[in-house]
């Protein structure tokens, strides 16, 4: 198990909103291995539940929330700011927080929730992309507040060569017309501090960038479960 050296806790600053369905958020830039963590904790804490739009999170019953989420990277993205605007790719965006959020309230009271990003991240993008206020963003933050974040830290040197050195990346990941390694830094140190600044007033562990996908996923099951 990682060692609580491996942790910095932040405390909140104010008084938390809880929800009566107790849930969590992890939470972290662009390559933090989110999705791997939370297959991990799928495997570790089976009676917990996982949230995510990712593929491998998405049940049949929501085959839309997956077309959207492709028909925004293959379709919105390249055309942005040309054939769509950054307050059409918000709207759309908005339809991914509205189904985690009520993925959250079909859970059971009883059964631990786990959700990747929430719509913190999202937010976050949605400003940097342009958006900078937008009456959707009153709305997000009225939501259920979760129990606590846990936010996977990962420098952006890091991040940029699981991206296979910006092959992989889209334009809701990096500054610029193309992928290049200071717009990708610069986007990435932009949204920790974004994403930072809308948590500020919640519990949030920060665990600092590990060795191995293991390492991480032993570090979050170890907060999640202490």
């Amino acid at each position: 198990m990682a060692r609580i050296v491996d942790f910095i806790g932040i405390f909140p600053t104010g008084e938390v909103s809880m929800n009566d369905r107790p849930f969590y958020v992890l939470l972290g830039p662009d390559g933090a291995g989110k999705s791997s963590v939370m297959a991990e904790i799928e495997h570790r804490l089976p009676t917990w539940r996982t949230l995510s739009t990712d593929d491998a999170f998405v049940g049949p019953e929501h085959e839309l929330v997956t077309r959207l989420r492709h028909e925004m990277v293959g379709e919105v993205l390249p055309h942005l700011g040309e054939s769509y605007s950054a307050d059409f790719m918000a709207a759309l965006l908005q339809t991914a927080v509205i189904h985690l959020k009520d993925e959250i309230e079909r859970q059971d009271d009883g059964v631990p929730v786990v959700v990747d990003s929430y719509y913190y991240k999202i937010l976050a993008k949605c400003r940097l992309a342009g958006v900078e206020e937008n009456p959707m963003y009153a709305w997000w933050r009225s939501f259920p507040q979760p129990c606590a974040v846990i936010y996977l830290d990962v420098s952006p040197r890091s991040a940029w060569r699981r991206s296979g050195e910006g092959a992989r990346l889209n334009a809701l990941e990096h500054f610029g017309e193309f992928p290049e390694w200071q717009g990708f830094e610069d986007y990435q140190e932009s949204l920790r501090k974004l994403m930072l600044e809308e948590i500020r007033e919640l519990p949030v562990t920060i665990i600092k960038e590990q060795p191995s996908a293991a390492h991480t996923a032993d570090a979050v099951v170890e907060v999640l479960t202490s």
